[in-house]
């Protein structure tokens, strides 16, 4: 086994604090997502963790890439038969989560999951390569399967079936609307003093601002 008590790293290049942060959470998700975007070490952005609660009362956590943005909340697509989809269905509730080491930056999100517009999630299905349209129709996704050949050979005869034909969005697959009531923003800084800036939505559906303890 390996020891890896002295693996670790001097966080310095940010800060944190309350009088520069945005009154709204996503305004400040914008200007640091935007950090994220034009940092040339950071390769996906949008990738985010998605944690759901299990049957078994154990979280599962899985990635995923965020694909819009609103004043409501953050966006994404899956298959709502997967373990992701059983699980949100059943507690409407998630945890996203940014992690962007470059920047030493990540931002924890918890929120109401809904599901969206059936012609939202008609709309960037029509917009995704063939390929990926093709590919959620074949996989029956969390569920047990044979070997590879068995996506690869349900992926040629669809292939087949829909040359020269455009793919129809399957009714089991689709967006989320995750609605955050709280978000934590975390920068790395020295001495493992780090900022840690949170957002708590009120009754009154304003934001309240509080400093954590790092």
């Amino acid at each position: 086994m390996e020891n890896l008590h002295d693996k670790r790293r001097i966080y310095s290049k940010s800060e944190l604090l309350e009088a520069n942060v945005k009154a709204n959470p996503i305004e400040q998700f914008r200007d640091w997502f935007s950090d994220a975007e034009e940092n040339g070490n950071i390769s996906e952005p949008n990738a985010m963790s998605v944690s759901t609660m299990e049957n078994d009362g154990c979280p599962r956590t899985r990635m995923v890439l965020l694909k819009s943005y609103t004043w409501e909340g953050f966006i994404f697509y899956t298959n709502y038969d997967s373990r992701k989809g059983k699980a949100i269905e059943k507690n409407l509730k998630a945890c996203l989560h940014f992690f962007w080491p470059p920047l030493e930056r990540q931002i924890i999100i918890k929120a109401e999951m809904e599901r969206l517009s059936e012609n939202l999630s008609d709309g960037y299905f029509a917009s995704r390569p063939k390929g990926s349209q093709l590919g959620a129709l074949v996989s029956p996704q969390s569920t047990v399967i044979p070997d590879r050949d068995f996506l690869e050979k349900k992926l040629e005869e669809l292939e087949k079936a829909f040359d020269g034909k455009e793919v129809g969005r399957p009714e089991n697959w689709g967006g989320y609307l995750a609605k955050p009531y709280e978000i934590e923003f975390w920068q790395g800084r020295p001495n493992r003093l780090h900022d840690r800036i949170l957002y708590e939505l009120t009754h009154d559906f304003d934001w309240k601002i509080s400093r954590l303890a790092p």
